[in-house]
C-alpha cells in the first residue's frame, strides 16, 4: 500500500505498508509523481517503509524510480526509514552509472569520424615504427653478443618454426606444384608444347610460388601462434614480470622468434620448391606422358641459381614480416581472453597483406633490374 502524508508545506512522507513483492500488484511510482507534480513548494521527500512486512526487488525498483524523480526536481530524499538491505541494494545499483546507448542523432559528424580515423591510423603507425625500431636495436645487441635470451628458447622456437612445419608445407607445396603443372598443361597443350610445363613449374615455383605459399602458411600457422603466445603472456602479466625484474621483453621474447623464422624460412622455401617440382613432375610424367628424363632435363635447363636465390631472399624477408606481425600484435594485445584471439587474427591478416604487397613490389623492382 502507498500513502502520502504532508509534514509542513515543503515535506511529504511516502508511507509504504504491506507486502512489496514483484508478484503482488504494486503501486506505480507514477502515482507519486502525479500527486506531487503541481506542488512548487515541495523541497523534501521522506520514505518510510517501517510498515512493510515483506519485500524483494520490487521495493528497490520503486525507490529507485522515486529517487530519479527527486533528482529531476532537485528534491532532498530521506531514506533513513527504509530497511537496511534496501539501502544497500540501492547503493550498489547506483555505484556504476547506467550506460546510455548513443542514439542516431548523437553520432559524430563525418569530419569528426574522419579525424578520429586519421588519429587512430597515426597512432598505429607510430606504434609499429617504434616496435620495428626496438626490434632493430635488439638485433644490434644480439650481433654484439649483449642480447638477453636463452638458447634453449631459441632451439624450441626453431623446432616449432622448422621441423614441425614440414607436414603442412609439404602438403601445400606438392598440391601447388600439381595445380601449376595441370593448368600450364591445359594452356600449352593447344600449342603442342606440353614439355615446357617443366620450365613453367620450375621458374614459377623457384621465383614466386615457393616463397609466397610458404610465407602465407607460416603467417597462418606460426604468426598466429606467436601472437597468441605473447598475448596470453600479457593476460597473465608475465611480460610485466619480466620488465619488473629488468629483462627486456623485446630481447627475451621477440628476438628468438625473429631469429628462428629468419633462419628457417629460406630452408622451408627451398624445401617447398623441391616438393612443388615433384608435384609438377608427377603431372608431367603421369598425365602428359612426358619422359621422366626429359622432364628433369627441361627443369635443370630452366632453373638457374638466380631464380633460386631470388626465391630464398624473398623467403627470408617474408619470415621477418611474419615474425614482426605476430610479435607486434601479441605485444599489443589486450588483457582478456577475447583479446588474445583478436591479436592472433590480426597477426595473420597483417602478415598476409604485407607479404602480398611486398611480393608485388619485388616483381616491379626485379623487372626494372632485369632480374
Amino acid at each position: 500500500m502507498l500513502r502520502l502524508e504532508w509534514i509542513g508545506r515543503d515535506t511529504v512522507c511516502v508511507r509504504l505498508t504491506g507486502a512489496w513483492r514483484l508478484h503482488e500488484r504494486l503501486p506505480s511510482p507514477n502515482e507519486v509523481e502525479q500527486a506531487l507534480a503541481g506542488n512548487r513548494e515541495l523541497r523534501r521527500i521522506a520514505l518510510d517503509a517501517s510498515g512493510v512486512a515483506t519485500w524483494d526487488t520490487g521495493l528497490v525498483a520503486f525507490v529507485l524510480q522515486v529517487l530519479r524523480y527527486a533528482e529531476r526536481r532537485n528534491l532532498l530524499v530521506d531514506r533513513d526509514a527504509l530497511p537496511r538491505g534496501v539501502n544497500r541494494l540501492i547503493a550498489l545499483a547506483r555505484a556504476v552509472p547506467e550506460k546510455l546507448l548513443d542514439g542516431p542523432d548523437e553520432r559524430p559528424a563525418w569530419v569528426t569520424r574522419l579525424g578520429l580515423g586519421a588519429l587512430a591510423i597515426s597512432d598505429a603507425t607510430l606504434a609499429s615504427l617504434k616496435f620495428i625500431g626496438e626490434a632493430a636495436l635488439a638485433v644490434g645487441r644480439c650481433a654484439r653478443g649483449r642480447a638477453t635470451f636463452r638458447s634453449i628458447d631459441l632451439a624450441a622456437v626453431i623446432q616449432e618454426c622448422g621441423p614441425s612445419a614440414l607436414p603442412i608445407v609439404s602438403l601445400i607445396s606438392f598440391l601447388v606444384g600439381l595445380i601449376l603443372a595441370f593448368m600450364g598443361a591445359v594452356q600449352l597443350r593447344s600449342f603442342g608444347a606440353q614439355v615446357y610445363v617443366a620450365d613453367l613449374v620450375a621458374i614459377a615455383t623457384a621465383r614466386e610460388m615457393g616463397c609466397l605459399m610458404t610465407g602465407i602458411i607460416m603467417a597462418g600457422r606460426t604468426g598466429a601462434a606467436f601472437a597468441a603466445q605473447l598475448g596470453t603472456m600479457r593476460v597473465t602479466e608475465e611480460i610485466d614480470a619480466l620488465v619488473t625484474i629488468g629483462i627486456r621483453p623485446m630481447e627475451f621474447l621477440v628476438l628468438p622468434r625473429m631469429i628462428a623464422l629468419v633462419l628457417m624460412m629460406p630452408l622451408l622455401t627451398l624445401y617447398a620448391d623441391v616438393l612443388a617440382m615433384l608435384g609438377g613432375a608427377l603431372v608431367g610424367v603421369a598425365v602428359l606422358d612426358i619422359d621422366a628424363t626429359q622432364y628433369l632435363e627441361r627443369t635443370t635447363h630452366a632453373l638457374t641459381i638466380r631464380h633460386v636465390a631470388i626465391g630464398v631472399v624473398k623467403g627470408g624477408v617474408f619470415g621477418v614480416l611474419v615474425a614482426l606481425s605476430g610479435c607486434l600484435r601479441g605485444m599489443q594485445a589486450g588483457r582478456s581472453a577475447a583479446a588474445v584471439g583478436l591479436a592472433a587474427t590480426s597477426a595473420v591478416v597483417t602478415a598476409i597483406v604485407l607479404i602480398v604487397v611486398l611480393e608485388g613490389i619485388f616483381a616491379v623492382v626485379l623487372d626494372a633490374l632485369a632480374l
